[in-house]
């Protein structure tokens, strides 16, 4: 029977890791480890191969050189120790929120035991007392919520998010960043989490990796050119000027002008990489 016994996070370990698609070279001698808990945000420009390494880290693509291991083990398959959310919420429409989340559970899981485990989850993000509702009567950030619930439902070693609020409006994508720590800190494990936006990643990233050019120039196979720890206390403040310099870096990174940029104030708008 499945309990509400707090998952064993995972480490994930990129090795010497390459991928190619066809005679195209998309990643390559990405040496990466992210240790078990730690909330990893991975920014880079579109096309530079975010979303790849997720997939890899689930075991939907193998390396075309290189390892993709989960506490020393080579990942294979869609390995069960991980799960996904992406940034469409995917909800069967014909579905309640609970059955919705209840997809996620492990197949066997006895019905008062995945009524009790659906409920937690449902609380957890926020929509208790909304289970019985369909996807067509909730908003966007109500189906996110679910759809975070649902992957949490595996109780994953490492969940995995592909700009899951992108496609949010600016106040809910706000809401859902926090509603992310508050998940971190009450169900601890593994999350690397691709996003564009650079305000985003310094609010909710213990560390930060940046995607580039391995060579410097525009059409080079892409690889880790800045890796950033973040040791300001939780929760965060939105405009801190302790930040800023992060931002900057940030920004320069990624190949952005940073001029006055960095010291932005809350004020001004967010900054997203194409």
């Amino acid at each position: 029977m499945r309990t509400s016994t707090p998952p064993a996070a995972s480490t994930v370990e990129f090795s010497s890791y390459s991928q190619a698609f066809g005679h195209r070279t998309v990643l390559t001698d990405v040496d990466l480890t992210v240790p078990a808990g730690e909330l990893l945000v991975i920014l880079g420009p579109s096309g530079c191969g975010k979303s790849t390494l997720l997939r890899s880290a689930a075991g939907l693509g193998a390396p075309t050189s290189g390892n993709v291991l989960l506490d020393g083990e080579a990942v294979t398959g869609g390995d069960e120790r991980t799960a996904f959310a992406f940034q469409e919420p995917r909800l069967l429409p014909w579905r309640t929120l609970e059955k919705n989340t209840e997809i996620g559970l492990p197949r066997g899981t006895a019905k008062d035991a995945a009524r009790t485990e659906v409920a937690r989850l449902l609380n957890l993000v926020g929509l208790t007392g909304r289970g019985g509702l369909r996807p067509r009567e909730v908003s966007g950030g109500m189906a996110q919520r679910v759809s975070l619930a649902r992957a949490l439902a595996r109780r994953p070693g490492v969940l995995l998010l592909d700009e899951p609020f992108g496609a949010l409006d600016a106040l809910t994508r706000l809401q859902m960043q926090d509603l992310l720590l508050t998940i971190h800190q009450e169900q601890p494990t593994t999350v690397l989490l691709v996003t564009h936006d650079v305000d985003e990643a310094v609010h909710i990233a213990d560390r930060i990796v940046v995607l580039g050019p391995a060579s410097g120039t525009a059409d080079a196979p892409a690889t880790v050119v800045r890796d950033i720890r973040l040791d300001e206390p939780r929760p965060r403040d939105r405009g801190s000027a302790g930040l800023a310099h992060v931002r900057a870096d940030l920004l320069s990174a990624l190949g952005i002008d940073t001029g006055a940029r960095g010291s932005r104030t809350r004020a001004e708008g967010p900054a997203h990489v194409s």
